[in-house]
């Protein structure tokens, strides 16, 4: 796993690939903390509400791009049957391609750290910000970005066409993230059944996160949902042998 975890975090960084999606995701998220209506200026008071509403809608387009090439790439060139014939499983190529992504995103999300100084000094008096609620968002951003990352990766396994596997990408990402909650605010189905349809979607257990309570639950969660779309990938990999 190791050797494809070097080779793609490489790939990312060698071409303009990791540069672009770190360059977008930060001037987004800077326009969107600084510069656009409802910035963090106006809120009256110090906090990262914003960047924490607004980076999964972010990640829903810039995690697609990156994820989009990993295996359409490989599937389009052949060199996919190559690195199958190397003495590694199709489970350990998956998850080094799973983690090169996940380190690339979380480098992008280092950056921030600075909004959160900025937004401290600008507090009154110095420091008076919630720092549980800022830690939890924070775990709870990198924990829906890893979800993120795997529905990536298994919509890039199920095409050689990376424009097709963005697509898709960016579909069952926003699927996941906003659909459930917005069919449960319909009140179609009343009471317990609205509450469970929420709890399915990602948006439900992230919000649940930046509160400042990190639960068990929401932990299993998106551990749960990780898991079910690595080991799609694994099975859409196999499927292409029989």
């Amino acid at each position: 796993m190791l050797p494809i975890f070097k080779k793609e975090l490489t790939a990312f960084f060698s071409s303009l690939i990791g540069y672009i999606a770190i360059a977008v995701f930060l001037i987004l998220i800077g326009l969107v903390m600084w510069v656009f209506p409802n910035n963090a200026f106006d809120f009256g008071y110090a906090n990262l509400d914003i960047l924490f509403t607004n980076a999964p809608m972010v990640f829903m387009l810039l995690i697609p791009a990156v994820t989009m090439r990993l295996f359409s790439e490989e599937k389009k060139a052949g060199t996919l049957e190559i690195i199958s014939t190397r003495p590694v499983t199709e489970l350990q190529i998956i998850l080094g391609k799973y983690f090169a992504a996940l380190v690339l995103v979380i480098i992008a999300l280092l950056p921030t750290l600075l909004y959160y100084y900025t937004i401290s000094q600008l507090a009154t008096p110095t420091g008076n910000v919630d720092v549980g609620a800022i830690r939890g968002s924070y775990i709870g951003l990198c924990l829906l970005s890893a979800a993120f990352i795997s529905i990536g990766v298994f919509a890039s396994a199920l095409t050689d066409n990376q424009i097709v596997a963005f697509i898709l990408a960016a579909f069952l990402c926003f699927v996941s993230y906003l659909a459930f909650n917005a069919l449960s605010g319909l009140g179609l189905f009343g009471g317990k059944a609205d509450d469970i349809i929420q709890s399915i979607g990602i948006q439900y257990h992230y919000d649940s996160i930046s509160r400042g309570v990190v639960d068990s639950r929401d932990v299993i969660y998106f551990l749960s949902l990780i898991a079910i779309f690595i080991l799609g990938t694994k099975t859409a990999l196999e499927s292409r042998k029989w």
